[in-house]
């Protein structure tokens, strides 16, 4: 596969790219779904093929193809270095690159059970049981579950001499139990309501115990019918850590995409509110707050060994104690922003050009547990699992529902309700942030239906997240 992809870029560079790379991707998908205790879906997928990026002048040029003879990559290839020359007509400066080791290398996911190792059987017999659980409590309409892997081989070759082959698995899941009312419907879902992604085997799956949780998961979301409206109010927020997850997500993770402060990407996601002549100075939170991008963390759905421009795998601070110091970025924006390149750039499959992306977004830990944050707070609400999300295409104004809440009173957890929200503005809300949990409830929580760019892109993308504590947050706001 190296050499068919060092054929698209010799076509590149002998058709006039100064620069030139190439990725050849063979890639596996599974994904089955069961309800009610029947199958729903079973998608298995293959496709392998070979993207050629070339660069000439200003601009970039990239094609794709899944005829792997050597016609088919010579083709790929001019086509390319065509699309990078006319797209340089349009008059802009020579567009630099930030430098990277050259390297020819290989890594691989650590994994125990390649999730297509394990039988269908076994996936499908798991998810019924998980279904039939939630089914035998009264009230539940609907029982969901659903796993999924990937099994992905990257060849990455450029003109400049990189030979870099990537093993990269991963593996997750979910389940949700739906209650229907008579005027509505309330959901609960384990182990959130994204799933949880890992890099790794089956085994990721298997230590979630997810048949230890059925049976609560369920009769909490009957529970919910009847239970109080969250009352509207400005009181301390406390959200579990996967809701953390998806508010860095959201808040911080496309809001620091250089690309999208550099305005090179509007499409899907938006811009962002940040200006680069502020990093190092602009306070984005408390001083508690200590977010990175580190693709290095085992396990984490953002990690891998090198990114889709043969960058290494890297560790970068993003915000540090509060202040906003650091992007995510590709050899040619960090170029142009005078920053070190980041490695934070992927293509969702062989026909999509590589664009910056989240890695591991995560807000590192603070001290202490749930459970002390909750007696600390005299008054306040606790909420648990997105199940909705609202945020301006600047990243900055935002609503947030979960699927449970809980009153605080004292110190101790109080009755349930329900349709809890959350709302606020970027860095006032991260400014409120003040009581962080620790490290035996820090959890790398990985997304993996990230959506970017036009054509869009899917990105898995990592967020490591305690459960944390805001002061003086609107909730139960309905409009």
């Amino acid at each position: 596969m190296f050499d068919r992809a060092e054929m698209g870029v010799q076509a590149a560079i002998d058709a006039g790219a100064s620069y030139s790379d190439a990725r050849a991707v063979l890639s596996k998908q599974e994904s089955i779904e069961v309800q009610n205790q029947h199958l729903d879906t079973l998608d298995v997928s293959e496709q392998i093929g070979v993207g050629v990026r070339s660069l000439i002048g200003s601009s970039w040029g990239f094609a794709s193809t899944g005829d792997l003879s050597d016609a088919g990559l010579r083709a790929c290839g001019e086509l390319s270095a065509a699309i990078a020359k006319a797209s340089a007509a349009v008059a802009g400066p020579m567009l630099e690159f930030e430098d990277v080791p050259v390297v020819e290398a290989f890594w691989e996911t650590p994994h125990v059970e390649n999730p297509f190792d394990v039988s269908t059987t076994e996936k499908v017999d798991m998810l019924v049981a998980l279904t039939a659980t939630m089914q035998s409590v009264e009230g539940v309409s609907l029982a969901y579950g659903m796993v999924a892997g990937w099994d992905t081989r990257k060849w990455f070759v450029s003109s400049i001499g990189h030979r870099i082959e990537q093993h990269i698995v991963e593996a997750g899941g979910y389940y949700t139990a739906t209650a229907i009312g008579e005027h509505e419907t309330q959901i609960r879902s384990y182990p959130q309501s994204f799933g949880q992604f890992e890099t790794g085997g089956f085994e990721t799956i298997r230590r979630w115990n997810y048949a230890d949780h059925a049976q609560r998961i369920a009769e909490e979301a009957v529970a919910l019918l009847t239970a109080p409206e969250m009352e509207e109010r400005e009181t301390n927020l406390i959200l579990e850590s996967s809701q953390v997850a998806l508010q860095i997500h959201e808040s911080v993770g496309h809001a620091i995409e250089l690309d999208r402060i550099l305005g090179w990407e509007a499409a899907f996601a938006g811009t962002s509110h940040l200006e680069l002549d502020k990093l190092g100075t602009h306070r984005y939170g408390s001083a508690l707050m200590n977010i990175t991008a580190d693709a290095t963390i085992p396990g984490a759905l953002g990690t891998f060994g090198y990114d889709d421009e043969g960058s290494p795998a890297s560790c970068v601070d993003i915000v540090k104690d509060g202040i906003w110091v650091g992007v995510l970025s590709g050899r040619d924006s960090a170029a142009v922003a005078g920053l070190p390149s980041g490695g934070m750039v992927r293509g969702d499959g062989y026909n999509r050009i590589p664009m910056v992306r989240m890695t591991n977004v995560g807000l590192l830990p603070g001290d202490g547990t749930l459970d002390d944050i909750i007696a600390d707070t005299d008054d306040g609400v606790f909420m648990a699992t997105n199940r909705s999300w609202s945020i301006d295409d600047r990243r900055l104004n935002f609503q947030f529902g979960c699927e449970l809440g809980y009153e605080i009173k004292n110190g101790k957890l109080g009755r349930m309700v329900k349709n809890p929200t959350y709302t606020g503005i970027t860095p006032q809300f991260w400014g409120s942030l003040d009581r962080l949990a620790g490290e035996s409830e820090w959890t790398h929580w990985g997304i993996p239906n990230c959506g970017k760019g036009q054509p869009v892109q899917v990105g898995h993308t990592g967020h490591s997240a305690s459960p944390a504590r805001f002061a003086n947050v609107r909730v139960g706001v309905k409009g």
